[in-house]
């Protein structure tokens, strides 16, 4: 299925963009706001490489681990284009990679069939 090798082109754009911009977060949030967005998205993206290789009931675990993930990231987003550490078009940037990847997301999930018991 294409979502599901789309999904990690998409995912690695956006922490290859996000990452080095977060650096620039004030010093202050390093080891709150700034390290919970990182680990966010990073653990996102391992999650997905985990469904990646299992198959049924397991994989959808692990998509369901990746959507709140992916909720997380957005949360910690929406709070720094509130505190203004993301202008208005680096906020729109990454909600249009977040919700392309929700989609991608999406669609794997629907994909996914559960092991017979």
């Amino acid at each position: 299925m294409s979502e599901s090798l789309v999904i990690f082109t998409r995912t690695y754009d956006f922490i290859t963009w996000l990452l080095p911009l977060s650096e620039k977060f004030p010093k202050s949030q390093r080891f709150v706001i700034t390290q919970r967005l990182q680990n966010s998205v990073l653990n996102f993206q391992e999650l997905l490489i985990e469904a990646n290789s299992l198959r049924g009931s397991r994989r959808a675990e692990k998509l369901n681990l990746a959507d709140a993930e992916l909720r997380k990231t957005r949360l910690y987003l929406r709070l720094c284009e509130k505190w203004k550490w993301l202008t208005t078009s680096q906020y729109k940037h990454a909600s249009i990679m977040a919700a392309e990847i929700g989609r991608l997301l999406g669609g794997w999930k629907k994909y996914v069939v559960p092991e017979p018991s």
